[in-house]
């Protein structure tokens, strides 16, 4: 069993930054990919940025360039770091790793953009 635990989220004015964590309970080498989601209300939970093993990335295409995404091995953590936040990212954060074809997720991290 796969625990994820989050952390980093908040309120902040468009054009702002704010920067997600997530540890894992175990090595991330143990997972095929390891990213975040985030759902708004009333919309579907949507890929927001995923870091596979080999280390490639994909970004959901509303954040690229403004995301990104990075890992630390030794901390069993990936990290979000997002710039020139939108009151349109304003969604509850999941982080997800898909560990032996099975998805587990984080309780999620609530990010309000609002002036």
């Amino acid at each position: 069993q796969v625990q994820l635990v989050e952390s980093g989220g908040g309120l902040v004015q468009p054009g702002g930054s704010l920067r997600l964590s997530c540890t894992a309970s175990m090595s991330i080498f143990n997972f095929n990919a390891m990213g975040f989601y985030r759902q708004a209300p009333g919309k579907q939970r949507e890929l927001v940025a995923q870091i596979r093993r080999i280390g490639s990335s994909k970004y959901g295409d509303s954040v690229q360039g403004r995301f990104t995404i990075s890992r630390d091995n030794f901390k069993n953590a990936v990290y979000l770091q997002m710039n020139s936040l939108e009151p349109e990212d304003t969604a509850v954060y999941y982080c997800n790793v898909d560990y032996r074809s099975e998805d587990f997720w984080g309780q999620g991290t609530q990010v309000t953009v609002s002036s």
